[in-house]
């Protein structure tokens, strides 16, 4: 789809529908990342929307070229998109950009400026500082001020009986997996018949060789034969790493 995405020239009917279809395609990477994010304040839904605006700007940057694994190149955007919801999202009420690079600016100063003096910054000595008018000083403190930010000790429930840890940062060894997965679909899709039910029931079926030998009417040793062939394919396609 790729290949006929790149021959079609822009303005093509059938160039839309192709982006249409390789969207379609990958929501399940958009929903899974998204999915990566719950409980941060934000509904999945908008994580989601936010995360589709990476996935079309992948597919129409997407240089066949310089290799055939689209979720390797996706991936990175996707994830780019959501953070940048929440960068836009993290605020009690609406800011310009403007406001809010100064805001970076001026919380970074009123801290390193706070140490230095033992108190905390006039409005002036802040400006001097940041080389800006008292005016943009204020702005940026104002903008400080409606940053909203998820607190570490939110209850779970109105009783305050136990913090929510939810949101709490921790490490997710299923997120490395993604990419894997996403490019092992259309491999699996390729595979002889046999072998693809083979593989499916052993890693995702969780059934054993005996278990797969009596379904299929072959012996344990067949089995497991056709299982190592499969494996080495996709390893093949795969390629290094």
């Amino acid at each position: 789809m790729f290949e006929r995405l790149a021959e079609l020239p822009p303005g093509h009917s059938r160039r839309e529908i192709l982006r249409q279809e390789l969207a379609r395609r990958h929501q399940g990477l958009v929903e899974a990342l998204a999915r990566r994010f719950t409980y941060r304040g934000e509904p999945v839904e908008d994580l989601v929307q936010s995360g589709n605006v990476g996935l079309v700007k992948a597919i129409d940057r997407f240089d066949l070229s310089r290799g055939n694994v689209f979720t390797a190149y996706a991936v990175p955007m996707i994830l780019g998109e959501i953070r940048r919801h929440f960068r836009d999202a993290g605020w009690a009420v609406h800011v310009p950009r403007r406001a809010q690079n100064l805001k970076i600016l001026v919380h970074e100063a009123v801290d390193s400026l706070t140490q230095r003096l033992g108190r905390r910054p006039t409005s002036a000595e802040l400006a001097a500082a940041l080389g800006v008018s008292v005016e943009e000083a204020d702005e940026g403190m104002a903008a400080d001020s409606v940053y909203s930010c998820l607190s570490l000790d939110l209850m779970i429930s109105e009783d305050a009986e136990r913090p929510d840890t939810s949101h709490i940062a921790t490490e997710d060894g299923e997120l490395d997996l993604i990419v894997d997965r996403e490019s092992l679909r259309p491999l699996l899709a390729d595979l002889p018949d046999r072998e693809r039910t083979v593989l499916l029931m052993r890693f995702y079926g969780n059934h054993t060789q005996s278990e797969i030998a009596c379904e299929l009417g072959v012996s344990q040793v067949h089995v497991s034969r056709l299982e190592s062939r499969a494996c080495s394919r996709l390893r093949e396609r795969l390629g290094p790493g």
